[in-house]
């Protein structure tokens, strides 16, 4: 079978199998892929038969056909050929739940040298990677693969791809809180830091900074309290995309982002950094007057509990409490009960 007689058996198979005459469509590609000596043409075929065996759940018959695709891309020569087997191998694995093996293949997709069909596969090589990840329960990186392939759909205006990540998203999702429910019902602290990490990682995907930065606070506060370095750097990396999201940073935020790096470059003892930061935190609390009105002192420098009068002027609670007056020491106006912030 030559080469223009391939052609016309493919978009006959291809014909059929849009007309929901799958198994007839089987057979045109099947005769092909017998008969046909044209290596371009098979390999087209062998793709059609992939597509068709992973629709249909025959997930073997899928991978026996991608093994034989990524021969026929070898003896061809072509890396965009290649890429594209190797993401079909990669998929079949996935179906298969070999995800070990799945993200092996992915990797090998993102290691082969730049190819044209690198910016169109690419996002679902990231999305194949991100599934196998989940189904072994790693979180993180899962995430990240996900986001990566969102990247991609967005880049592409690939609306077909970016379905297909949101779908994999809500499984996540719901997977996450799965966990999380276990986590509560056995007081696993580091679990729940874990999860919530994925959570505010989740929201911060999603645009939801508002959401997200509260559940990185709480999963912070966890990993501090268990003493995970590596958690408290992974709650840190997500406020600074959050705030990177911004694009804009209000004057509190700048606070807090001096204050953190404060912290981080003094455990590292890198003295240079440190006073650069501890000067911008100090230049940031005199542009917002950010001071106790009774002891002086800057509001957020210390790990100090407030209170907030119906005035509005904040103090140390301390401060107040030494002071022993009903009314506010800056406006003298009688003071009813204080909330605290």
């Amino acid at each position: 079978m030559g080469q223009d007689q391939t052609k016309q058996q493919i978009e006959k198979g291809l014909q059929l199998y849009q007309s929901n005459q799958t198994e007839k469509a089987l057979q045109v590609w099947m005769k092909v892929l017998e008969k046909s000596s044209d290596l371009m043409g098979r390999f087209r075929v062998l793709g059609c038969l992939v597509t068709a065996h992973s629709e249909m759940g025959r997930y073997k018959e899928m991978l026996k056909f991608a093994v034989v695709q990524i021969d026929t891309a070898r003896e061809l020569e072509d890396a965009d050929f290649l890429l594209e087997s190797y993401l079909n191998l990669a998929r079949s694995n996935e179906k298969l739940c070999e995800f070990h093996k799945t993200i092996s293949y992915c990797k090998t997709c993102l290691g082969l040298p730049g190819t044209r069909a690198g910016a169109q596969l690419g996002g679902q090589v990231s999305l194949s990677m991100g599934n196998a990840f989940l189904g072994l329960s790693v979180f993180q990186k899962a995430l990240e693969s996900f986001e990566k392939a969102l990247r991609y759909a967005h880049n592409n205006d690939d609306a077909m791809l970016e379905c297909r990540v949101c779908c994999s998203l809500g499984s996540f999702y719901a997977q996450v809180k799965e966990s999380m429910k276990i986590a509560l019902q056995h007081g696993d602290r580091p679990l729940q830091a874990l999860c919530l990490l994925c959570f505010a990682d989740i929201h911060r995907s999603r645009g939801d900074l508002e959401t997200a930065f509260p559940r990185y606070d709480s999963a912070m506060s966890i990993m501090t309290e268990i003493g995970n370095r590596l958690g408290q750097v992974q709650a840190l990396l997500g406020v600074a995309k959050c705030w990177v999201a911004r694009k804009t940073l209000d004057k509190l935020s700048q606070l807090k982002l001096h204050c953190l790096s404060e912290s981080i470059y003094r455990s590292k003892g890198l003295q240079r950094e440190l006073r650069a930061h501890v000067v911008r935190f100090h230049e940031c609390v005199e542009e917002t007057e950010l001071y106790c009105g009774l002891c002086g002192e800057s509001i957020g420098e210390k790990n100090s509990r407030l209170q907030a009068l119906p005035c509005s002027h904040i103090f140390h609670l301390r401060c107040l409490q030494n002071n022993g007056t009903r009314s506010c020491p800056n406006c003298r106006r009688s003071s009813m009960k204080p909330g605290f912030v």
